[in-house]
């Protein structure tokens, strides 16, 4: 009944033109739980047990926050698990619940509230921005929510902690080893004296990161400079300062808004002989020098496997831990490496140290599927 009852009300909500949801969905469900319930309606909130032996579809709500190689990587390997973990008279629909945020904020809330009208069993963000807004709308209410690849979920305010969230929220993280970043620009340019901090100040899952380059580079003594932009006109404006400061090198972190801009400007860093190096290995596919970070393939699989774990085994999000993966992988262009005039034997033999895998890929739009 509560979930009929919650429908009918968003289908409302809806109508009046909903620009910002936050929680108030609360007072109908305060009088959803003041009506007295029925024999037949208080079966029908046990009907998952009785459709379990004839065969269970769980509708699966998938919102990314924009598109762009990494957030497609997770979205298709996500969707590719699930297709796996259906069987056994449980399928998973997620075909007309997955939808593209654009990087718009009142279009994620727009979708986030449409599919708690088509009452999807789980709502699944991709991205720290669409959990953080999911989060929002979903208030007070109890559908359970597995985010995909958000940085840092406790800074994020989207968990209480990583071992135990607390709530009806949890995922997967995609925490970034800054540090190990920072030691890959010094194995391969040890007298760099000038580095280039580039992201979007919008974004929360970039802010950590950059402050902990920013100690990084501190305590070794290293000039740096930050340039942000929030559009891909301004990141390229960003670029062309950074390249004007003469930088040694350019630092991004796990950042949507700049890889989502990244194929407008690698060749301008490439062309001045400032190497890249990012929080992820689509950073690298769209043209930066190294991509360094999770496997995203990975994480997508992962999240897929809580979303089963919570809607088939009955997982209480509260107590799931969000999963987190261990950094070391960095994928380099070898299209941008050779441009920067850089022999690749020497790049690996640089950077062996401090990965536990190297990877090469080259310039392209995405990944092969």
């Amino acid at each position: 009944m509560k979930r009929k009852m919650i429908a009918a009300f968003m289908t409302g909500l809806m109508a009046l033109s909903l620009a910002a949801c936050g929680g108030s969905a609360a007072p109908e469900k305060e009088a959803a739980q003041e009506a007295p319930e029925t024999q037949e309606e208080a079966q029908t909130e046990e009907a998952p047990e009785v459709r379990e032996s004839e065969g269970t579809v769980y509708k699966v709500g998938i919102v990314k926050f924009m598109d762009h190689a990494s957030l497609n990587q997770i979205e298709s390997n996500i969707q590719s698990e699930l297709d796996a973990l259906s069987g056994d008279g449980v399928t998973y629909d997620y075909a007309s619940y997955t939808k593209n945020g654009q990087g718009d904020p009142t279009t994620i809330n727009q979708i986030v509230a449409d599919l708690m009208a088509s009452e999807v069993d789980l709502l699944v963000p991709i991205a720290t921005p669409a959990a953080q807004i999911a989060q929002s709308v979903t208030e007070g209410e109890d559908l359970p929510i597995v985010f995909s690849a958000v940085s840092d979920p406790v800074s994020a305010g989207l968990a209480a902690s990583v071992e135990a969230p607390g709530a009806n929220i949890t995922g997967t993280s995609d925490y970034l080893n800054t540090n190990a970043i920072m030691d890959l620009i010094f194995s391969l340019d040890p007298e760099a004296d000038y580095v280039g901090l580039l992201y979007s100040n919008s974004e929360d899952a970039s802010r950590v990161p950059i402050q902990d380059a920013k100690a990084y580079l501190d305590e070794k003594g290293v000039k740096y400079i930050e340039k942000t932009g929030t559009t891909t006109d301004e990141v390229s404006q960003a670029v062309d300062a950074l390249i004007a400061e003469d930088v040694d090198a350019v630092f991004t972190p796990t950042d949507n808004t700049i890889m989502n801009a990244e194929l407008a400007f690698f060749e301008k860093l490439s062309d001045a002989g400032i190497p890249h190096y990012a929080g992820a290995d689509s950073f690298a596919l769209n043209g930066a020098f190294c991509g360094f970070g999770v496997d995203y393939a990975q994480l997508g699989r992962e999240t897929a496997k809580m979303i089963d774990e919570i809607l088939r085994g009955g997982a209480d999000t509260a107590s799931l831990s969000v999963r987190t993966f261990e950094n070391g992988i960095a994928t380099i262009n070898t299209d941008t490496c050779a441009a920067l005039g850089l022999d690749m034997e020497a790049v690996k033999e640089a950077f062996a140290p401090y990965v536990t895998q190297i990877v090469e890929t080259a310039t392209q739009q995405n990944f092969e599927q």
